[in-house]
Formats: structure tokens, sequence, C-alpha cells
């Protein structure tokens, strides 16, 4: 059974770090054309380039904390490889310290909600304009475990993934007779820069551990490899779907 995005090219915000740098890797080898955007790893991004060629993806950097360049970056991935078959809406910020909500500050609000949810809002709207146009596509939003469960000092964070959930699943009904599948990732802890700090905190790591059945956290490539499945044919009937990728942490759709 052979995983081919041949001829496909992709959109994946976030790409040069951790998950998303791993998504990069599984597109471009399964045929894909890929660009994908930083907001300030230029090395990292760099050398993903480097590594994987030129003509096969592109690096661009964006801030998607606006509407206006989330716009952009669609119009700029389509003017690089000519058309746009895949979105992954992998970007968001996590903010590490704890924040009681009669304390979160209105501003780190704001910011959470304009990088995680406002900015996706405009990719995928200019992106599916784009797709309508092609005959179809396919959509993957990178929510969270604490979008289905919560995740207490960081409502900001748990609002804007569980608004991802229901995104995906009111897009996917809507979007069905466009030829164009939405679904969903919902990863738990994984080994990546922004869950590093919990990570190599000894008391927190143990507690997170012993939270998730398989008794570790995952790797970004074990993200990667559901959201390029849910991107090929052999996911043609998914549509609407929360996938789960967290040890057993979650035992709920």
């Amino acid at each position: 059974m052979e995983i081919s995005l041949a001829s496909k090219v992709a959109l994946i915000t976030g790409g040069s770090r951790g998950i998303g740098a791993a998504t990069v890797r599984m597109f471009v080898q399964a045929g894909a054309k890929v660009v994908f955007n930083y907001q300030a790893a230029q090395s990292q991004a760099e050398d993903l380039v480097r590594e994987l060629g030129a003509g096969h993806c592109r690096a661009i950097q964006c801030d998607l904390s606006t509407t206006e360049a989330a716009g952009q970056l669609v119009s700029a991935a389509v003017a690089a490889f000519g058309r746009l078959d895949i979105l992954v809406a992998n970007h968001g910020i996590w903010p590490a310290e704890d924040a009681p909500i009669d304390r979160m500050l209105d501003e780190q609000w704001h910011r959470t909600i304009a990088v995680n949810l406002d900015s996706v809002f405009s990719l995928v709207k200019h992106s599916v304009g784009q797709m309508k146009k092609q005959g179809g596509g396919h959509i993957v939003l990178v929510s969270s475990t604490s979008g289905q469960r919560g995740e207490a000092f960081h409502c900001d964070y748990a609002a804007t993934k569980g608004a991802l959930i229901s995104m995906a699943k009111g897009l996917s009904t809507e979007l069905a007779g466009d030829g164009i599948r939405v679904n969903c990732v919902a990863p738990g802890w994984v080994a990546t820069d922004m869950s590093a700090p919990a990570l190599n905190d000894p008391a927190t790591r143990d507690k997170i551990f012993g939270s998730i059945p398989l008794g570790r956290v995952g790797t970004p490539e074990e993200i990667a490899a559901p959201i390029l499945f849910l991107c090929t044919p052999h996911a043609g009937f998914v549509t609407g779907e929360v996938f789960n990728v967290n040890g057993g942490a979650v035992l709920a759709g």
C-alpha cells in the first residue's frame, strides 16, 4: 500500500520545528511540494529547506498573529507552486506560565486567540477559496487534548484548541459537497520545544508520564504520520473526525 501525495501542494504552518518540521519531511517524502512558515526560527527553516531541496519545499517568514498575514501566506503558497491541495494548520502558542483566570491579562487572552484561532480562520477561508476552484482538497487542524478536557490555568489555550475541534466538525459538513475533507488531529504531550520547560522539570515530568497510559510522551513523527494519512486517498471516507494521538490519555473523540 503506497502512501503518496505526488502532484499535491501543501501549506504547513509552524513548519520549522517539532511537529511541523516532522510533517514537512513526511509530506515531501510522500511526493508533495510543501510551503511552510516560520516566525523566528530562520536558521532551522533554512536548514530544513537545504535538507529537502528548494524544488520540493519553500520557507516563508510569517508571524501568524493577524488575519491579514494568514491570508497573505496562503497567496504566497499558491504563487510558489501554482495550486493548493492541502492545509495543515499546525502553528500555535502555549503561554508556559500558569495563569489563574482571575489574574490572566487581557493581552495574553487576546494574543492566544489571535494566533491560535483567528489566524486559522483566515488560513481556512483563503485556502477553501483556492480549493473550491480546483475541485477539492484536505484540511487538517492541529488541536490538543486540552481542547477536549480543558487545562487548568491555561483556559486561553484550551479555548482555542476546543474551538478548532468545533470548527473542523462544522466545516466538514459545510464543505463535503465541494470535495474538501476537514479533520482534526489532537496530540497529547509531545517532545517539542514548546513542551520542553515542563518535561525538563523532574516533578512535572513524572506527573505527566503518570497521566499517560503508555507511560511516555509522543514524538513529532508520531503526530505527523496521522496528519499525512488524513491527506491521502486512504482517508477518502474520513471527514469531521478528531484523531487522538496521545498515548491513551484522552479516550474520547
